[in-house]
């Protein structure tokens, strides 16, 4: 290839970049100055984009989200869904397992919070899951609890939904949160950060997680096709769920590999799997 064409393919995929990014509203830090253990240094987050033209982010040093609010139709608070994408601790795959949802939602009167988080197994990561990943969670919990006036959500019901690696944050979340610190001179850790509900797409596992009284009621999807050890795990959650007498569900479509998400091109039954997710939202009276 020549310089010229070097240059337009180069012109065209910043082009393609910056039509992408045109309707992502701006994202918000989740401290003032990148959060406890955050690496000051660290540079500028990476943006690559896949050949099907969807980004996935690395070398996230500072936790932010990014918030979507949807048309106010009524003056009632509405629920709200921290958006966790996957991408194996390395990565954010932030287009189909993050802004795609968070649009979708906004669509069915829920807002959502596309979460920016640490990522423990980056190449030299000094980051940990259950450490910093979890703390960037509950840290955008509280923040959207503490703003809930403010963004017009109901502050008993925010939720979680996970993907892959963002669905095992999503499902430590939903077990290891605590109430808040009151004597905290920051406000918004004086605020709990328990999620109200929780949504584990094609999630990784933690085997040491039991539910309790205390666990918020679960919404499990994977694909029939996936890795055998995300089906056992989706399969294993529901049966604890149920044995703890928390509400759960358990969807499980044949021939459906690992990914999916909210993508164009999903067909048949698994592209129903988000208005299941609002229907079970209306069922738990959530919605």
């Amino acid at each position: 290839m020549n310089t010229a064409r070097i240059a337009a393919a180069l012109l065209a995929c910043t082009f393609c970049i910056a039509a992408i990014a045109a309707d992502t509203p701006p994202k918000l830090p989740l401290w003032a100055n990148a959060g406890p253990g955050a690496l000051k240094d660290g540079g500028p987050e990476t943006v690559r984009v896949t050949a099907q033209g969807e980004r996935v982010v690395s070398n996230v040093h500072e936790p932010s989200i990014t918030v979507y609010l949807p048309e106010a139709k009524t003056q009632d608070a509405l629920p709200a869904v921290v958006v966790i994408p996957g991408g194996g601790h390395r990565e954010l795959w932030t287009d189909h397992e993050g802004h795609a949802i968070a649009k979708f939602l906004n669509q069915q009167g829920v807002a959502a919070f596309v979460l920016f988080y640490r990522l423990a197994r980056a190449p030299a990561s000094k980051y940990t899951i259950e450490g910093d990943e979890l703390n960037d969670l509950k840290r955008a919990i509280r923040t959207v609890r503490s703003r809930a006036t403010e963004w017009k959500v109901a502050p008993d019901k925010i939720g979680v939904m996970g993907f892959s690696a963002g669905g095992q944050l999503a499902a430590l979340g939903a077990s290891r949160f605590d109430a808040g610190d009151a004597a905290a001179s920051d406000p918004i850790e004086r605020v709990s950060s328990r999620p109200d509900f929780a949504a584990l797409v094609y999630a990784g596992w933690f085997p040491d997680l039991e539910p309790n009284a205390t666990t918020p009621p679960t919404f499990i999807l994977a694909g029939g096709a996936d890795r055998i050890e995300v089906l056992v795990s989706s399969v294993q959650r529901y049966q604890k769920l149920r044995e703890a007498n928390i509400p759960a569900e358990l969807h499980i479509y044949g021939g459906v590999p690992h990914g999916f998400g909210i993508r164009a091109s999903n067909t048949g039954p698994i592209a129903q799997w988000p208005t299941q997710f609002i229907d079970w939202l209306r069922v738990r009276k959530i919605l």
